[in-house]
């Protein structure tokens, strides 16, 4: 790899370790940069030269420290402009990066000897030692060549103690100097370490060991070759055994050069990690939303070719139920089993994402028709209908699918994924784990369910919701023996139909709080009403998800002060589906109070018969679908008998809802039915209107005429 990567850490870590490792050394020293200002510098640098601490600062040039060492009596005989002169040429002689004795000079009575060593990256350091003593005692001499060696010791521990390599190379590309970074980050043996070793041994040694060229050997040498050459610094990254490294090139004036390695792998592993992360999701390491719509934009010219492409955006059936109800750290394992699975229906071509929560898309790309899209959403959902097993616990979810073809439906990102998304509504509205292609008109529905829930939000606060009551008459005695709570709501000038409203309720929540009040206002009208009326309330599955559920039962029941045997309960089997022990619980505590449960809109669903099963009902309901041609159809009054001969077996009453003529009235009385309900006793009624009635001597008696 030969990329170029900017930074200068390598640099900034370079000049602090060697000021770490010179500070202590029993010299003055300093550092002036390759413009003679000063860098750094020590106690005893001051004290040689008498500099207070607060005279001397980082940036000074090396004229103006002259002038301040002059002044003060320092470099007697000489100029401040000689001397400088004198001393600037000195270090400007010496850049080939080799210590070199700059010059002995008089401070005073003493004698200070200067030596530097010179480094692209610091400038000039410049050691400043007292040899007033050596001078004057021969004996001294052997002592300072020993000093000297020590400190020059000190200054290879310094080098080899930087964190990157160093190599230092002559104009004739020979080895001068190295550090062990260098040798331990190429695992170089100790022949190719010598001084004097050609550049292209180590080379030839470093391509045979695996360094990744993109060539051959020779090819990689005379690359290198080329670069110093150019006589430019320049950077570059290399691949060496899995490993990443990156190399400076630092020319010298004299043909030779310095270079400097780092193993950066860490360092673009994090990074690589880091970038990930970004475009991926924490819990499933699928795309995220950010990959998946960049992804998508990069589809748009295919798109604009006239090639075919799918976005399906998918949503899990009843996650919240679970995230509600079984906690936050299996509903993360629903949706890593729910990614393993989605991921099991795509092919290599297409990308899979998750977008947030328990929402994912998918685009398939390409396809050569609307049947490919359709047969993966199929397989999407019949793969997560099967059970999934954790922790021992076995759940139930599903998936709902909304599917936008492009260029047909679209040939944008926006546009796509706006229309799958529309396409998801309508699949969810339409019972969930099933797929729904996108149709034109949808946007309009779809603004029109958002005016529905921003008006149901504020419903309660302005009074708009009521309650009508429709009586349920018994045939034993052909009296009103139960009454059910209908709700209404008042918007913008016209009565909003609950096949509209209810599904929003409860898919936003609103069901909640709306189903509370229901509950209490019903209970209330209830205590008007002679004791022997029951009141029938419908509860939504959504209610049950509500841990306090049976205690807002229970304070209805006590606020109205009505009997809890007054009350009765109408579910539909799709609470069921789940078969959560919670909700059994729940309807078991609620049937322990004396309160009657019913199942409504018996025999419309996929499997009453085991629910009846599942829990002891007290009454069931007979839909009103089978009313309709129950005169003229043979089937029809089959079902009926069968339905109503179940609930005799089983000690439930029966109710046949949607009888509206006297022939229908005949048919279910004849067939043992417990209760009816319809139009031809009476529509749904306004609460004054149903106290005419229950109350009304001359109404009870012209109700039992009629249904005689």
């Amino acid at each position: 790899m030969r990329s170029e990567d900017a930074g200068s850490m390598s640099e900034v870590a370079e000049a602090l370790l060697l000021d770490a490792a010179l500070e202590n050394i029993p010299y003055g020293f300093c550092v002036w940069s390759p413009q003679f200002r000063l860098v750094m510098w020590n106690k005893h640098y001051r004290d040689f030269y008498g500099f207070s601490e607060d005279a001397i600062h980082r940036g000074m040039t090396l004229e103006d420290i002259v002038h301040l060492s002059v002044r003060l009596g320092n470099h007697p005989g000489q100029t401040a402009e000689a001397f400088y002169e004198h001393y600037s040429s000195q270090l400007l002689n010496n850049k080939a990066g080799a210590r070199a004795k700059s010059q002995e000079m008089a401070v005073g009575n003493r004698i200070i000897e200067t030596a530097n060593v010179y480094s692209d990256k610091l400038g000039w350091v410049v050691t400043h030692e007292d040899i007033t003593d050596e001078i004057a005692r021969a004996e001294i001499v052997q002592k300072r060549k020993m000093e000297l060696e020590r400190q020059n010791i000190r200054l290879d521990a310094a080098v080899n103690n930087i964190s990157i390599g160093l190599c230092m190379m002559d104009a004739l590309g020979r080895l001068v100097i190295c550090n062990e970074p260098y040798a331990r980050i190429y695992n170089l043996p100790v022949t190719y370490l010598r001084p004097g070793t050609q550049l292209e041994d180590i080379l030839g040694h470093l391509f045979d060991q695996g360094m990744e060229a993109g060539g051959t050997k020779d090819e990689y040498i005379a690359w290198r070759r080329e670069v110093i050459a150019r006589r430019e610094y320049g950077k570059n990254v290399h691949e060496l055994n899995g490993r990443t490294i990156l190399m400076q090139h630092h020319p010298m004036k004299d043909g030779g050069w310095v270079s400097t390695h780092e193993d950066i792998t860490e360092q673009r592993q994090a990074e690589a990690r880091i970038q990930h992360l970004a475009r991926h999701d924490a819990l499933t390491d699928l795309p995220n939303r950010i990959e998946f719509l960049e992804q998508m934009a990069k589809t748009e010219a295919a798109l604009g070719r006239g090639e075919m492409a799918a976005v399906l955006y998918i949503d899990l059936d009843h996650f919240k139920a679970v995230n509600d109800t079984l906690g936050h750290a299996v509903g993360d394992e629903v949706i890593k089993q729910a990614a393993v699975r989605l991921w099991g229906t795509t092919r290599e071509t297409d990308l899979l994402a998750r977008l947030g929560g328990d929402e994912f898309a998918l685009l398939l790309r390409p396809i050569d028709g609307t049947d490919a899209a359709a047969r993966v959403a199929d397989r999407i959902v019949k793969a997560m209908r099967a059970p999934m097993n954790i922790g021992g616990q076995q759940i139930e979810i599903g998936a709902s699918v909304g599917i936008a073809v492009g260029p047909g439906d679209g040939t944008t990102t926006d546009q796509l994924v706006k229309n799958a998304d529309l396409a998801l509504y309508k699949a969810k509205a339409e019972g969930r784990s099933t797929y729904h292609f996108f149709e034109t008109g949808m946007d309009a529905e779809l603004q029109q369910r958002r005016s529905i829930e921003a008006g149901l939000r504020l419903a309660m606060s302005r009074n708009e919701l009521r309650l009508m009551f429709q009586p349920l008459l018994g045939l034993d005695n052909n009296r009103v023996t139960c009454v059910e709570a209908l709700l209404r709501w008042d918007h913008d000038d016209r009565t909003v139909s609950p096949a509209e409203f209810i599904p929003v309720a409860e898919e936003t929540g609103l069901i909640v709080p709306i189903g509370e009040w229901v509950l209490q206002q019903a209970c209330l009208a209830a205590a008007t009403w002679p004791e022997d009326v029951r009141i029938a309330i419908n509860l939504s599955p959504v209610q049950f998800r509500q841990k306090n559920l049976v205690a807002q039962v229970k304070a209805a029941l006590v606020a109205a002060r009505i009997d809890a045997t007054r009350l009765e309960l109408e579910i539909t089997e799709s609470l069921l589906l789940t078969d959560s022990e919670t909700t059994i619980a729940a309807l078991h505590e609620l049937r322990a109070m004396g309160i009657r449960i019913s199942m409504d809109d018996f025999g419309t669903g996929y499997s009453s018969l085991s629910y009846l099963r599942s829990f002891p009902f007290d009454k069931i309901k007979v839909d009103r679908s089978f009313m309709a041609d129950i005169a003229t159809r043979a089937d029809s009054q089959a079902i009926i008998k069968a339905i109503i001969g179940l609930g005799q077996a089983l000690g439930m009453t029966t109710t046949a809802e949607g009888v509206e003529t006297e022939e229908q009235m005949a048919i279910v009385r004849e067939h043992g039915v417990s209760e009816v309900q319809g139009f031809l006793f009476s529509p749904p009624l306004q609460p004054a209107a149903l106290a005419n009635l229950l109350h009304s001597d001359a109404a009870k008696k012209q109700l039992r005429q009629k249904a005689s």
